[in-house]
């Protein structure tokens, strides 16, 4: 039955780990993450220099640390990638109840470093932001709900998933990031709809939530200011994302040409959130349209090898690990270039961040034990939930 679902894949009931894992592992996709690391890597050098110049440090002082992050993040994705779907849950059961947990403390113990939004956890020597860990985690755990309403006798997984979707949204409103927590709600409904909802329910929470955006407009400053410097025609140019798109304009088809570029100078995120201005400015389209191709990549693969599994929980899982990736990358994008608003999100693997670049590492590591080669069983051991 495996050879009818995914090809010849000889992998022996007592072979070693790693082996198993390099044949079955899914080498486009991890090629495409490492290629990211290294563009982020290769950024950081152009991007991060200004800001340690102007605190004072070493000028590769948050190289190195991306550096380290990142060497982290890309341990803890293999480690992951070569685990059991069902330790993955087990795992991400934890991890997400200790995420929620932490967020839900940020109100107490949470700081803003001066931004607005009570976001992190600040330890001196580092800061954590929970809700990046939150994410991956409420994926797996919706995924298992909604799986679990699919068997005969099952819970209500879809409505357990819901509420909690919607508990997950109040608290990261309340930081405020409305970014993550759009989102969130963006991964519940692509699951949702993957697990066979109806049209018109879909369209219905869409207008719920264009109907919260509106309050959140009318009762939250910090969304009202975003929103109108969308909306306003005219571009600021001494805002963030004036130098943004003065940037891109500058950098055209080529850029300007490794080191010669001058909004790392200018904007105070160019290392993170606006990451994508430095890379247009001194590279151009080009470096531009590769890192959309590799994201896109990314996603597509990942996408097309969960069509041809069975179980219902990783398919689940795997859609809303991709898809969550993958707008991600689209909407910090867009910001820079003005087709949304400022949302305050990073890049995944090519942002500077500890906690963004860890926790994509830990989605990532998800999304591959979900998209190994496995053998898929009989389909009727399946449909009356054997052998699990």
């Amino acid at each position: 039955m495996t050879e009818m679902v995914h090809g010849t894949v000889p992998v022996a009931a007592g072979d070693p780990i790693l082996p198993r894992w390099w044949r079955t592992i899914d080498k486009w996709t991890m090629s495409c993450i490492l290629i990211l690391f290294g563009i982020g890597m290769l950024l950081g050098f152009a991007a991060s220099p200004p800001l340690a110049s102007k605190n004072g440090l070493d000028a590769f002082y948050y190289v190195k640390r991306q550096f380290g992050f990142g060497a982290l993040a890309l341990l803890t994705m293999f480690i992951v990638s070569m685990m059991s779907p069902q330790l993955v849950r087990r795992i991400a059961t934890i991890g997400f109840a200790a995420a929620l947990a932490a967020v839900m403390l940020l109100p107490v113990f949470g700081t803003d470093f001066g931004k607005g939004a009570v976001r992190w956890y600040s330890f001196g020597f580092a800061s954590v932001q929970p809700s990046e860990f939150l994410k991956p985690g409420f994926v797996v755990v919706a995924a298992w709900f909604m799986a679990a309403s699919q068997e005969l006798g099952g819970p209500p997984g879809k409505s357990y998933s819901f509420v909690l979707a919607i508990i997950i949204v109040a608290f990261l409103a309340m930081q405020p990031d409305f970014g993550q927590a759009c989102l969130v709600l963006f991964s519940w409904g692509v699951m949702y709809f993957v697990a066979g909802a109806p049209m018109a329910l879909l369209l219905g929470l869409a207008g719920m939530a264009v109907a919260g955006g509106t309050f959140a407009y009318h009762n939250s400053e910090h969304f009202a200011r975003r929103i109108d410097g969308f909306l306003s025609p005219e571009v600021d140019p001494r805002t963030q994302l004036g130098y943004a798109t003065n940037a891109i304009r500058e950098g055209g088809f080529f850029g300007t040409g490794v080191g010669e570029g001058t909004v790392k100078w200018s904007l105070p995120d160019a290392h993170t959130d606006f990451i994508i201005a430095v890379a247009a400015e001194e590279y151009g389209l080009i470096l531009v349209l590769a890192i959309i191709l590799l994201y896109c990549t990314v996603v597509v693969r990942s996408l097309i090898r969960l069509m041809r599994e069975r179980d219902p929980f990783i398919r689940l899982a795997g859609c809303g690990l991709a898809c969550s990736f993958g707008v991600q990358a689209m909407i910090n994008t867009g910001v820079a270039v003005r087709l949304l608003p400022a949302k305050g999100m990073t890049l995944p693997f090519v942002s500077y961040g500890g906690s963004s670049v860890i926790a994509s590492g830990i989605a990532v590591g998800m999304l591959l034990a979900f998209t190994r080669t496995r053998p898929q069983g009989d389909l009727g051991d399946i449909l009356l939930g054997r052998g699990r």
